[in-house]
């Protein structure tokens, strides 16, 4: 999209199910598992580029051994910097030690990241300092081996503040407010005590400490633990975890908000936040890469034996729209198709904007993670356009000559390639006119593509906050003098935040919102706002499950058009010469062009958990008092 806009993160974890001698022998190295990490990462570098980390867990290793490796990068190209680390390190012990090239015994006993057990995590930081100890995965450390908990996610939780509220009744000290922190120590917390009431019933029986511990290793109940753990958990997550034994676990929200896919065979189980990374580094069709059902576990025990347990009632499913509109790789086979849907449905509004006068009307798109969208738009468009030919052919049956049918049937869709996205450009300059005239200049345009007589028609993804618009998309496509220019959105109005892990937690910083307002004073209704207010601020200290969403009522007397009309309004400002409207995509198209994914709160204000209600009325709680703050 235009505007930039980041997603919290991804996940990729992979499991050997054979010994590392059979991957040597097979796929040439004992490496194999750390080389499809980097691969999985990599294919997932567009879900986070602030942060990148991975974790390793040899299994079976005798005491005294170090069996957890750990490296993560807040550096400028993460994924490499660690797996830089990595192989310089590897190659490092090859180099000094020749006589572990081809003894994977010795490999494993003595090169770091070598390992049966391993995950991956890229990060975008919504919330939290960008720094390496805010990077994933996090390491809760304990001389017991069952006691170690390794935890990455792709997650967000609306109820933070009670999460650590009720760690700090248990007794803990948690050493940070992140959800990060709280998540891993409510876990660790019931690691902890399903440990030592396995251990107590084991003494009973007759173990000594000893003989214990692959007792523990095998009556473990992770999924009792998880079970547990997040009884009060609100958010959108997949939430995957190692336990040093080598158990480990991959937990998807009861909404399906955050995506989780896996894929098993006899060699690996694997799980990944995109479906198609799976699929590519595997090489293994789409069928066989199953998506993990809301509010349940894959769970992968030491012995391999791997099973999808159900932790968590599973609400209403809410799997997040953004995802398909934007997130997501577009090489997955539904979304490809997907983003095309949304692109076609658009179509009737555009044709009614430019009064179906498809031959003096020029195609494009802006971003480049637009263009799929594009394509549905312009088969819609092509049909539109043939349909013309037709109807003109016929009315002209009586006197048509093969020169005026070879005229008509010579027109085609004006499809162009108007803007290309220039190096990024730092402003360093900090006063508001420089830097206002370097964002201007973000994109080249194509010129010589346009007539005046021209509409212009440019889709993006989605408009958030509208600022690339303003200051750079519309004022640059003006510079081309269409008489009209016409921006269309392949997502909804937002109009809500989010706090499931999207960056957008602020309302004041949405257009959508922005032009509510406006439309409020022009209709000296403006003392709404303040009614809201008074009461998002009644039900402050009410139960989450009975808070309601009051922001709806900014919206309420107003249709999505006259929003759009004063958006259009707001981007644009004197000095655009050609008129400018803006057109959204309906809620409705887009649930027919996303059936499974209908999360919509952020257009509609309909949270899928009871927190979100609860986030909204804080955010504008914040927004009302002037507070430049996050409201979870």
């Amino acid at each position: 999209m235009s505007d930039a806009l980041k997603h919290e993160c991804g996940i990729a974890f992979i499991r050997l199910l054979k010994p590392l001698e059979y991957y040597k022998e097979k796929y040439g190295s004992a490496f194999y598992g750390v080389n499809k990490m980097y691969l999985m990462m990599e294919k997932q570098h567009n879900r986070g580029q602030d942060g990148a980390g991975f974790a390793s867990i040899k299994l079976d290793t005798p005491p005294g051994e170090r069996y957890i490796s750990r490296v993560r990068s807040s550096d400028s190209q993460p994924i490499q910097d660690i797996f830089s680390q990595i192989n310089d390190r590897i190659n490092k012990e090859l180099v000094n030690h020749p006589e572990y090239a081809d003894d994977v015994d010795l490999q494993k006993k003595n090169i770091p990241y070598i390992g049966e057990v391993l995950l991956g995590h890229v990060r975008y930081g919504t919330f939290g300092k960008n720094s390496v100890e805010s990077v994933h995965p996090f390491l809760r450390q304990n001389n017991w081996m069952h006691r170690n908990l390794i935890v990455a996610g792709n997650f967000n939780m609306t109820n933070n503040d009670v999460l650590f509220d009720n760690l700090v009744r248990l007794g803990q000290h948690p050493k940070d407010k992140v959800d990060t922190v709280t998540v891993m120590e409510k876990i660790g917390h019931f690691l902890d005590s399903e440990v030592a009431k396995l251990y107590k019933k084991l003494k009973k029986e007759g173990f000594n400490k000893i003989d214990a511990s692959p007792q523990i290793v095998e009556r473990l109940n992770v999924a009792k633990i998880l079970r547990k753990s997040s009884r009060d958990w609100d958010g959108g997550y997949a939430m995957a975890g190692m336990l040093g034994h080598g158990d480990a676990f991959v937990l998807r929200d009861p909404a399906g908000i955050r995506p989780a896919y896996y894929y098993k065979d006899d060699e690996v189980v694997v799980v990944a936040s995109e479906r198609p990374v799976i699929q590519t580094v595997f090489n293994v069709p789409f069928d066989d890469v199953i998506e993990l059902d809301p509010g349940k576990a894959i769970i992968v025990k030491k012995n391999g034996e791997t099973s999808i347990k159900k932790i968590i009632e599973p609400l209403e499913r809410k799997a997040c729209s953004f995802e398909r509109i934007y997130f997501s790789r577009g090489s997955d086979a539904e979304i490809y198709e997907e983003r095309k849907n949304l692109g076609r449905l658009l179509m009737p509004q555009v044709l009614e904007e430019i009064n179906r006068d498809a031959m003096n009307t020029v195609f494009s798109f802006i971003p480049n993670t637009a263009e799929t969208s594009f394509y549905g738009m312009v088969e819609a468009a092509q049909d539109e356009l043939n349909k013309q030919k037709n109807e003109t052919i016929l009315s002209e049956k009586e006197s048509l000559t093969d020169e005026r049918l070879s005229e008509i049937l010579s027109y085609r869709l004006r499809t162009e390639k108007i803007a290309i996205k220039d190096a990024k450009l730092r402003t360093f300059i900090t006063e508001d006119s420089s830097r206002d005239d370097l964002v201007a200049h973000v994109y080249d345009v194509t010129y010589g593509v346009v007539k005046p007589e021209d509409n212009l028609v440019i889709i993006d993804d989605s408009i958030v906050r509208g600022t690339t618009l303003k200051k750079s998309i519309i004022k640059m496509m003006d510079r081309l003098t269409p008489k009209k220019i016409v921006i269309v959105s392949s997502a909804p109005q937002i109009r809500y935040p989010d706090c499931y892990g999207i960056d957008m937690a602020r309302l004041e910083g949405l257009v959508a919102f922005k032009a509510a307002l406006e439309l409020l004073k022009e209709n000296g209704n403006y003392d709404l706002v303040e009614q809201v207010y008074e009461k998002c601020k009644a039900q402050e200290n009410i139960a989450d499950a009975e808070v309601q969403n009051f922001v709806k009522e900014i919206y309420a007397g107003f249709s999505d058009q006259e929003i759009s009309d004063k958006i259009a309004e707001l981007l644009s400002d004197k000095t655009v010469k050609a008129e400018v409207k803006i057109i959204y995509q309906t809620v409705e198209n887009l649930h027919q062009a996303c059936p499974k994914n209908l999360g919509d709160w952020y257009f509609t204000g309909d949270y899928p958990t009871a927190g979100g209600n609860r986030v909204v009325n804080k955010a504008f709680i914040n927004f009302f008092e002037g507070k430049n703050e996050r409201a979870y």
